[in-house]
Order: structure tokens, then C-alpha cells, then sequence
């Protein structure tokens, strides 16, 4: 009966050991994934805030609308969200011309006119209406400049994709095709910030 008593003994200080040890080995690893994951997440707040600095666009608003104003907003918003900061459309607005869809970009003008008013759909949202903004025009837009027919308009918007925004005038030079009297033929037609 001892002998008995001791093999029972024997295994409920195994079993109670065996717990102990699971108990205590399982609580580490919890811990450890605790302080891994806080570096982490701490790392990837701060890359969105950078992202922001740089992606801002100031856009101004007039006509129609509540409070006309310079608004920034970040570069990638539509137009209607504009509109929306803007305070909306006031009751005389044309609504019906207004592309609610359309992406904003720094410099932009958005100009809601009062219903009846004729307005130039082809320049609306362009920081000057005489000229051609190289960094956000269309193709169909590029091709009215002097010189330029549809596979320099296309190398064009090409250029700006693969590298990024003109910043000066120059910078058209690195397109290819566009030369020197090129650049001269439409240096009055169009428009790089």
C-alpha cells in the first residue's frame, strides 16, 4: 500500500511539475511577442505623417459655392471634397459642369459658375486659362500645342509618369523627341509650376 501510495506520489509531483513547466514556458513567448510588435507599430505611424508633408495641395474655389477660399487638401482628393470644405454648392450653381470625380492637384482653380453662365469646360480646373499645364493635362490637350502631334503628347505624359512632375521648362528638354525649337514653339502655350 505504501508502494502504491508512493508510485502516486511520484506522478501527481510529475504531473503537477509538467504544469508548472507549461505554465511558464507558454508566458514567455507571449511577452516577447508583446515587445516585438510595439516597435512596429510605433515605425509605421510615423511613415504615414511623412507621406502627408509632402502631399499637399493648395486649391482655390470660387464662384458658386459657400465660402470660396484656398483649401489644402492632400494631392489625390476629388473634387468634391473641395466642394464639401467649401461649405457645397450655393442654390444659383451649375452643378451640371463641374466633374465631382475629378482628382485635384496644387494650383488647381475650381470655378462653380451660377446657372445659365457659359463657361470653358476645356480650361476649367488649369491655373491660367491661355495656357497648358505640361504636368496634368490630357493627351488631347498636349497634342493642341505647336508642334507636338500624338506620340510627342504621349512621351510627354510618359516622362511625367516614370519621373515625376516638370519643374521647369528645361525639364521638358528630357523628353524624348522635344528639342530646343520644340520647347520655343510652345514655350508660350503651356505652363509647369
Amino acid at each position: 500500500m505504501i508502494n502504491l501510495a508512493k508510485k502516486n506520489l511520484f506522478f501527481i509531483v510529475i504531473g503537477i511539475a509538467a504544469v508548472l513547466f507549461l505554465f511558464v514556458f507558454n508566458d514567455k513567448p507571449e511577452q516577447e511577442n508583446t515587445v516585438d510588435v510595439k516597435p512596429i507599430e510605433a515605425a509605421s505611424i510615423k511613415e504615414p505623417a511623412t507621406v502627408q508633408e509632402t502631399t499637399d495641395a493648395y486649391v482655390d474655389v470660387k464662384g458658386e459655392v459657400k465660402s470660396p477660399g484656398v483649401y489644402e487638401v492632400s494631392v489625390g482628393s476629388r473634387v468634391e471634397d473641395v466642394i464639401t470644405l467649401a461649405g457645397g454648392f450655393t442654390e444659383k450653381a451649375n452643378q451640371s459642369v463641374i466633374n465631382l470625380a475629378q482628382k485635384v492637384h496644387d494650383e488647381m482653380i475650381i470655378l462653380v459658375p451660377k446657372a445659365g453662365e457659359l463657361v470653358d469646360v476645356k480650361t476649367e480646373g488649369s491655373t491660367n486659362s491661355t495656357k497648358i499645364n505640361l504636368n496634368y493635362a490630357k493627351q488631347e490637350e498636349i497634342e493642341q500645342l505647336n508642334g507636338i502631334g500624338p506620340s510627342k503628347a504621349q512621351a510627354i505624359i510618359q516622362y511625367r509618369e516614370e519621373n515625376g512632375l516638370f519643374q521647369t521648362m528645361e525639364d521638358v528638354l528630357n523628353v524624348p523627341g522635344i528639342g530646343e525649337k520644340t520647347l520655343e514653339n510652345m514655350k508660350e502655350s503651356i505652363q509647369i509650376p
